[in-house]
């Protein structure tokens, strides 16, 4: 497969580490470019056989003519996510595989990561400590044990969230289109409506896809309906969050504090470093002011075994479709709405 030409984009040393690793049983020509997919860089897909995109990339109509007119055939996601794809313009166009599940013990446990370090404060102690302040005044906290954790989406992830919920004792609420009922048998957990989970919860984390349906599901309605002092989580999607509505709710102390691993307008500042730039996105530097928020760069997945797991899948996935084989891992818009194809053959 050394004649398969991959432009891999939004390149970073730890992609090519991983990626160069699994790729000596493919042998494929990977090159790795720093540089986002967008319409100032699609051009130099010219000449490549399949693009190799993350979650900050564009995908959008424009960008998909151009790519299939640079003689692209193969989208590959290397994220489970897919939202900056539009699958609609790349039906009976471009093939789109992604990777659905690297390691989905990544993302839960970085929620746990935010709960625990937001509710005890371990983030304000270590910088105390080092400065010499061994003083704890402030730095209250509260038992996990017995709290009522909400949890939005119970997929892989959420279900992941879900035992560990259980393994500290926590009243375990859930929501999900497609409840597990054999799951919460096990948890002893109960499948609620939204409005139910909102106002039971002292904990929220958020689990679900990004769709028409859930684009900021999070916002001035929904957080009044939330238990005074809430403790919001997101390692989902950014825009799940109406992000000036979690600020006026943060404001008011209807929120408590809140995890954000995602931002709705994340990409131009995620994975990149501004350390000696302005920030000029006035919201979420406003964000970034609060006590009681703590932001990470959507580093959920950030594990050896979940980018070990992200690299083979991509390259399997990529094997599969220059080898003629059943994408198994395929997405596009007709299966978004209903999956047609039998097994063993491709959408289109």
């Amino acid at each position: 497969m050394s004649s398969v030409r991959i432009a891999f984009f939004d390149a970073k040393p730890y992609d090519q580490c991983f990626f160069d690793s699994v790729n000596k049983e493919h042998a494929f020509a990977i090159t790795y470019i720093a540089d986002h997919l967008n319409r100032n860089t699609v051009n130099i897909s010219k000449g490549y056989d399949a693009v190799c995109i993350f979650v900050n990339d564009n995908a959008d109509k424009e960008i998909i003519s151009c790519l299939k007119q640079n003689g692209v055939r193969l989208i590959a996601l290397r994220s489970a996510g897919y939202n900056n794809v539009d699958l609609k313009a790349a039906f009976n166009t471009l093939h789109v595989v992604r990777v659905p599940a690297y390691s989905p013990y990544a993302v839960a446990e970085h929620a746990v990561a935010l709960m625990m370090a937001l509710n005890r404060k371990t983030h304000k102690a270590y910088y105390r400590v080092r400065e010499g302040n061994f003083s704890i005044n402030g730095l209250l906290g509260f038992d996990m044990h017995t709290k009522t954790i909400g949890v939005v989406g119970t997929g892989k992830i959420g279900k992941c969230l879900v035992a560990i919920a259980s393994g500290f004792g926590m009243d375990i609420v859930a929501y999900d289109l497609h409840p597990d009922e054999e799951l919460a048998k096990k948890y002893n957990a109960r499948y609620v409506d939204l409005p139910q989970l909102y106002a039971d919860s002292d904990i929220i984390s958020l689990h679900c896809p990004l769709t028409p349906e859930t684009h900021h599901m999070v916002n001035e309605k929904t957080i009044a309906q939330m238990k005074e002092g809430v403790m919001l989580i997101n390692t989902g999607r950014g825009k799940l969050v109406d992000t000036k509505a979690l600020i006026e709710g943060l404001k008011s102390g209807r929120v408590g504090s809140a995890g954000l691993d995602v931002y709705e307008e994340e990409s131009e500042y995620f994975f990149e470093d501004w350390s000696s730039s302005m920030i000029p996105d006035d919201v979420l530097a406003r964000l970034m002011t609060f006590p009681n928020v703590l932001i990470t760069s959507h580093q959920g997945f950030f594990t050896k075994e979940a980018l070990t797991n992200i690299a083979q899948t991509t390259l399997d996935n990529i094997k599969e479709f220059f080898s003629g084989g059943y994408l198994k891992n395929e997405i596009c818009y007709q299966c978004e709405k209903e999956c047609r194809k039998k097994k063993g053959e491709r959408c289109f």
